[in-house]
């Protein structure tokens, strides 16, 4: 079983924020895979299928991004899942716009909702895939920036990213995470 986990914040002001990828990568996955993303939960919104043989549970936190980890304890207890079965997607302000990395481990790297896991689930022990949103040089900006909607001319690039998340995480699911980290790092 693998459990796909998309960061953001909920509300529909957040909808379209650049800090809300990891909840439009999961809807892009949901309609990919024709799994309806919808059974409302406390802690999480989620949908259950099975693609390529594998039993997947695709879910977005009700929790704002820094309380994420509230959310993945509760969604690895409701499923019996152990932290090799969790797949976290969120954006990642240190990498350019539309630049994907998947990793197998790895630190927070200052991002509130994996800092918030990591402190959850006391390891840094699980797949995450990061999307990178780009950064304003001025930090000041960062804030409105991650909580802006994705330009006019973003939008091109961000389905793009959609895309090959979604190649990503079905190569992992069907080949493994050394191959897919190979193939889409």
């Amino acid at each position: 079983m693998k459990l796909i986990v998309g960061l953001g914040n909920p509300g529909r002001q957040y909808g379209s924020s650049r800090h809300n990828v990891g909840f439009m990568c999961v809807d892009h996955l949901a309609k990919r895979w024709g799994i309806k993303v919808s059974e409302r939960r406390k802690y999480a919104v989620l949908g259950q299928g099975e693609v390529g043989g594998t039993p997947v549970v695709l879910a977005k936190p009700r929790t704002f991004m820094n309380r994420s980890g509230e959310g993945i304890k509760y969604l690895l207890a409701r499923f019996h899942a152990h932290l090799e079965d969790l797949v976290v997607i969120y954006d990642d302000m240190d990498l350019p716009l539309g630049t994907v990395r998947l990793r197998a481990r790895g630190s927070s790297a200052g991002q509130q909702g994996m800092a918030s896991i990591i402190a959850t689930v006391v390891s840094q022990d699980f797949p995450r895939m990061r999307v990178g949103i780009g950064k304003p040089d001025d930090p000041a900006n960062w804030i409105e920036y991650v909580l802006s909607p994705f330009t006019r001319e973003e939008r091109p690039v961000l389905r793009d990213v959609l895309t090959r998340v979604g190649d990503g995480v079905d190569c992992l699911l069907r080949e493994g995470i050394d191959v897919a980290m190979n193939r889409y790092n």
